[in-house]
């Protein structure tokens, strides 16, 4: 074949002589060489076409450039077909071998000086098509970005990637293979990343709709371009921002709707205090709503990043921090959480394996971690659980413990010491409540009205007995000293008195009748049995006071008051249970109503019949619920003053071990030490700092070279 009429044919048709003369090589030269061929029958062929290729390129560029030569050759059906054919006949030799681009690079240069800056592939033809290559992707990029989805689209960079680098690893360099790739990836993915990801059928509904398969292709993608995925890290973290603000304004909205009012009665009786508990109850349940979706959302982008993200860490701790901001964005999450807690340990462990228990029990600290604010927490979780105690509504006093002992190794033994006091309190006092039963069995009292006394013994410091307060309550709860009560309960509390001070002097005890409960034995007119009443303290004074009046004997509401003293909100409240309440309806009303005002007139109701032996009798909002605005005030008082003497400490503390401290570092030290127990305000330090001065446990140093302090012993 001559090298003049092939270099004539090469400038005259490209296309035509490699159908040509690629035949002709295929017919006649590679089957002589057979897979037995050596290297010199090889370099032969490709020689012919090498100096073909150079001549074209230095004697006549103004006809064709190496680049043109090399897309008119590249885009040649004759070449491709020639390429298939040789493939399938001498495939395993070829490819063994480096590919053809290996003797560009060898052989081929820009002038006569050999030299590797000179190599035509590396100075001509790579530059060129690593660009026309860009041009080619960022085009197709846009277009798809457009016309399809973005799983489409997903699959579709992928393939592209995977079809280059099978593409350059057969025909070019390595090093042009790896650049190839970059200009894929930067077109296809780093540069559309954003887009793909804002797209109709982005991330935001993969997530919506489930698409594991098609968030994993998006991680995938961007996962080959930047190992932080800060775009998909970003958008996760709006659509977890979104939706977790959708639970919040959510809960806020259910927390504050008034109830539908409910039917007026054939009575015509108010509404008030029925449409009132309707509110608290509708409120409750709004709280326990918010935690069981929060814990939603956090199980399902948990199920995401397992299934569709290979547990990425930078995506965990991404979809956390959106999650604790989520959290601690809306205010009452401390007190929902606490309710959430007390509502499964009175019912919702119930009948539950302790498998069931031990997850109810996980979620509730899973919550814990992503509060800021503990301490407030704290001072819920005290209040319910008082509740719980005292009550006695609490299902298992050992996942009470159980629950404890979990907030300990998360928070620490400062978080719980309180809690567990609380309990050794009971276990005091149930042993102190035996050795004043023997003691009153040693009496040898035969009294048949002797009344069997079981005293809790609470810790002023430990107990939040304010729990007990109503916020409706505008007088304050007095205590039993100040009530007037039948003569056999006045000698039992000065008994157990004599009692207590005899084994510790020196202690004052201070009766809380709110906290308390009475079992009374009871025989009705239109019941042959004995029935066992339990109502609270209050209520067994009223009933205890008409057991002494003859039958028929009416009572006005400021009579009842002023024949017992119980606080006016507290005895409305119990009058609503004992002449109201339809199962608990000991007393008659006049006239009927659900509303309790001063003229009202109560006597025994002589047409009750109870329904079964034990009545128990409820008091409105006897349980937790959530806080009303004048409740939650005072609670905010009371932890910012707890919040104040807790900086105090804190701030003693280092300057105890410091001695000296920039007022910089003094800040940054505080915040670090409370920062596991609240998100300090950083004027509320500054202004314990300045209280500190004053009472001379700390002073300025006025000639540092910054604002500093010294300690004081």
């Amino acid at each position: 074949m001559s090298e003049t009429w092939l270099i004539f044919n090469l400038r005259s048709g490209i296309g035509w002589l490699v159908n040509f003369n690629f035949a002709y090589l295929d017919r006649i030269h590679l089957p002589t060489i057979g897979l037995n061929g050596t290297d010199v029958d090889f370099e032969v062929t490709w020689q012919i076409l090498e100096k073909a290729f150079t001549e074209i390129h230095t004697k006549n560029a103004s006809v064709l450039s190496f680049e043109e030569l090399y897309h008119s050759m590249a885009g040649s059906p004759g070449l491709h077909g020639h390429a298939d054919g040789c493939l399938d006949v001498h495939g395993p030799r070829l490819l063994h071998r480096s590919p053809p681009a290996f003797y560009l690079h060898q052989g081929l240069y820009n002038s006569d000086q050999e030299v590797e800056d000179e190599q035509l592939y590396l100075r001509e033809f790579e530059p060129r098509f690593l660009e026309s290559s860009a041009r080619f992707y960022r085009q197709e990029g846009e277009r798809l970005l457009k016309e399809s989805d973005a799983g489409t689209y997903c699959k579709h960079a992928k393939r592209r990637i995977d079809e280059e680098g099978d593409r350059c690893r057969s025909t070019l360099l390595e090093t042009t293979a790896l650049k190839i790739q970059k200009v894929v990836e930067d077109e296809l993915i780093r540069n559309k990343m954003k887009g793909l990801i804002e797209m109709e059928s982005g991330v935001r509904y993969m997530v919506d709709n489930d698409k594991f398969h098609e968030l994993h292709l998006v991680f995938d993608l961007e996962a080959r371009v930047d190992p932080k995925k800060p775009e998909l890290t970003k958008a996760l973290q709006l659509i977890v921002a979104e939706m977790g603000a959708k639970i919040n304004d959510g809960a806020s909205t259910a927390s504050q709707a008034p109830p539908a009012p409910p039917p007026a009665s054939e009575e015509g009786e108010g509404e008030k205090t029925k449409s009132n508990t309707k509110q608290i109850n509708q409120q409750t349940a709004a709280a326990l709503k918010w935690v069981e979706e929060v814990l939603e959302l956090k199980d399902r982008f948990d199920n995401i990043w397992k299934t569709s993200f290979n547990e990425d860490q930078s995506i965990s701790t991404a979809l956390t921090r959106s999650m604790g901001e989520n959290i601690n964005a809306f205010s009452r999450a401390p007190e929902y959480i606490s309710l959430f807690i007390d509502d499964n340990m009175k019912k919702g462990i119930k009948d539950r394996t302790d498998r069931e228990v031990d997850q109810t029990l996980e979620k509730a600290i899973i919550l814990l971690r992503y509060l800021q604010d503990k301490d407030i927490f704290e001072t819920y979780y005290k209040k319910h659980l008082c509740k719980r105690l005292l009550l006695k509504k609490s299902q298992s006093t050992e996942v009470e413990k159980q629950m404890i002992a979990r907030m300990k190794m998360e928070l620490g033994n400062s978080f719980t010491l309180k809690l567990e006091a609380m309990f050794k309190d009971m276990t005091i006092s149930e042993e102190l409540t035996a050795d004043y039963r023997k003691r009153v069995a040693g009496l040898g009292d035969v009294d048949r009205t002797r009344v069997d006394l079981t005293v809790n013994i609470l810790t002023s410091m430990t107990w939040p007995l304010e729990a007990f307060k109503s916020s409706s309550e505008d007088d304050p709860e007095n205590n039993l000293a100040q009530l007037i009560y039948p003569p056999e309960l006045d000698r039992v509390r000065q008994g157990f008195e004599r009692f207590y001070s005899e084994k510790h002097s020196g202690r004052k005890l201070t009766w809380q009748t709110s906290m308390g409960d009475v079992d009374v034995k009871a025989r009705f007119p239109r019941s042959q049995r004995v029935h066992e009443v339990n109502c609270s303290t209050y209520a067994a004074l009223v009933l205890l006071l008409f057991n002494k009046l003859p039958s028929g004997t009416t009572l006005t509401l400021e009579e009842i008051q002023a024949q017992t003293n119980v606080p006016l909100n507290a005895l409305k409240r119990n009058l609503q249970s004992l002449a109201v309440a339809p199962k608990t309806r000991f007393l008659s009303k006049e006239p009927m109503s659900r509303e309790i005002n001063a003229n009202d007139k109560f006597k025994l109701n002589d047409d009750y019949k109870p329904a079964s032996v034990k009545i128990k009798v409820g008091v409105v909002s006897a349980g937790n619920k959530v806080e009303g605005d004048k409740e939650r005030k005072e609670t905010e008082k009371k932890n910012n003053d707890s919040r104040g003497f807790q900086i105090e400490a804190a701030v003693v503390r280092i300057m105890k071990q410091r001695k000296m401290l920039a007022h910089a570092q003094l800040l940054t030290e505080t915040l670090n030490v409370l920062s596991s127990q609240f998100k300090p305000d950083v004027n509320m330090i500054k202004k314990r700092i300045e209280s500190l001065i004053e009472r001379e446990y700390v002073e300025r140093m006025d000639n540092a070279p910054v604002p500093s302090y010294k300690y004081l012993a």
